[in-house]
């Protein structure tokens, strides 16, 4: 190993921008949600497959380039204000998901990670704190799948995480056999969407401190039910589920 014997210059970046060669003929605009495309290494406006890295702080027009002819200045930390689908003020903290370069959601299905709910600005409007480099998917990991009606399970479904968004709905659990971990979120504003998982009638439901009985529902209770909530499931025994992480009010049938 050698060590320096006299002052050498540095290249240093300094600040909260980062730069991107773009994809062959396309168009990046000032304030689109950039994405990293993985086979390459280019950047484009954001798709729901690809890496997002920041937003454009300035129009990157290579529509008549070739790859890489250009790049893109991205800011990849901050806050921005933001169209978020279905904000309301009680959202703060909430993860926010961008299904393309200006579409959000809170709905991880099709969508890429971007960073979360800081402010509630206006009904649909929030302020977004965004950190490529730190801040991570809470559901990262898991198969994303949106249910907007009563669903039962199979052993396709082991390792998604469900996002239900319809009141009064429920989730049916299969027999354990055969099936692994699962989440299920409340995917709806504050107080508006109870979530009910039922067991096979021979399984239970074990959790913290609730006394598992066959063919018991464990439900979301509405009144307290806050857009995030979840309860992670995993097989047991031949007693049925255990529910190894709850987040917000459950309760037993």
């Amino acid at each position: 190993m050698t060590t320096l014997a006299l002052d050498t210059p540095r290249a240093l970046e300094l600040g909260d921008r980062n730069e991107y060669p773009v994809i062959a003929a396309d168009i990046i605009f000032e304030g689109g949600a950039v994405g990293l495309v993985d086979a390459s290494g280019h950047a484009r406006p954001l798709t729901s497959v690809d890496r997002f890295v920041g937003f454009a702080e300035a129009k990157a027009d290579n529509s008549l380039g070739a790859a890489a002819a250009i790049n893109v200045r991205t800011v990849k930390k901050g806050a921005i204000q933001l169209s978020v689908t279905g904000a309301v003020i009680t959202d703060v903290g909430q993860p926010v998901y961008a299904q393309d370069d200006n579409a959000f959601s809170f709905l991880k299905t099709s969508g890429v990670f971007i960073g979360f709910m800081r402010r509630y600005v206006s009904a649909g409007v929030a302020i977004v704190e965004f950190d490529v480099d730190v801040l991570r998917d809470p559901h990262e990991g898991l198969f994303a799948q949106t249910v907007a009606d009563n669903l039962t399970l199979d052993a396709q479904d082991s390792g998604k995480v469900l996002f239900m968004t319809v009141d009064a709905k429920a989730i049916t659990l299969p027999a354990v056999e055969g099936m692994a971990g699962i989440r299920i979120v409340n995917g709806g504003a504050f107080g508006t969407v109870i979530v009910t998982v039922s067991p096979n009638a021979a399984d239970m439901i074990e959790s913290v401190d609730v006394a598992g009985v066959d063919d018991k529902d464990i439900i979301n209770t509405k009144a307290t039910a806050r857009r995030g909530d979840y309860i992670d499931l995993e097989y047991g025994d031949a007693n049925g589920w255990v529910a190894t992480r709850i987040v917000g009010t459950w309760a037993k049938e």
